[in-house]
């Protein structure tokens, strides 16, 4: 008789949220966008269940900086609708990144989200701010450096990669001293 293998889905106390920083300065709104939702996921984590919530806080600095194409900037609109007769408006991705920075990324990020009450749980673990600063220092420990695509980037393993590669570039640019030969 052959033995079953078990699916491993994570309690709800077992589920760990960090807090991520994401630059979005000079860098295309689908690419930020795409990131904060697999991270907003928990997509990459080992631990990620689809209809659980599994990811990370993410903080996005320096959305009014965001960069798209020029053509992009004003052909694209964004409607919204008040729900009375005659109360559709629309609002081109210029006037609107003057305006509020933070939709233009909120929007794109929540139609990367599942609809429903996960999406909507999910999108109450974005924080947005137009400029540098942001509210949350005591909560984020260090900023995430952007995902290559098609890999999962560890920020502990690529930290410790880099001080230990740190001496050694030291010690070999240290010019030789005084009676040593090279």
């Amino acid at each position: 008789m052959a033995t079953m293998m078990k699916t491993y889905v994570p309690k709800a106390g077992d589920i760990q949220h960090n807090w991520r920083v994401i630059d979005a300065a000079d860098r295309p709104v689908g690419r930020v966008a795409s990131e904060v939702a697999q991270i907003l996921k928990g997509k990459d984590k080992p631990s990620y269940t689809p209809n659980l919530d599994t990811g990370d806080f993410v903080v996005v600095i320096n959305a009014s900086k965001v960069r798209t194409t020029a053509k992009k900037l004003r052909d694209k609109t964004y409607f919204t609708h008040s729900g009375y007769p005659g109360g559709l408006k629309a609002e081109s991705f210029d006037s609107l990144l003057q305006r509020h920075p933070r939709r233009v990324i909120e929007n794109a990020v929540w139609g990367m989200l599942p609809k429903g009450s996960l999406g909507r749980t999910l999108m109450t673990k974005l924080k947005v701010y137009g400029e540098a600063t942001h509210p949350h220092g005591a909560q984020v420990k260090e900023a995430a450096a952007p995902m290559r695509p098609g890999r999962v980037r560890d920020n502990k393993k690529a930290t410790v990669r880099a001080a230990a590669a740190a001496p050694s570039a030291a010690a070999e640019s240290k010019p030789a001293e005084k009676g040593q030969s090279a």
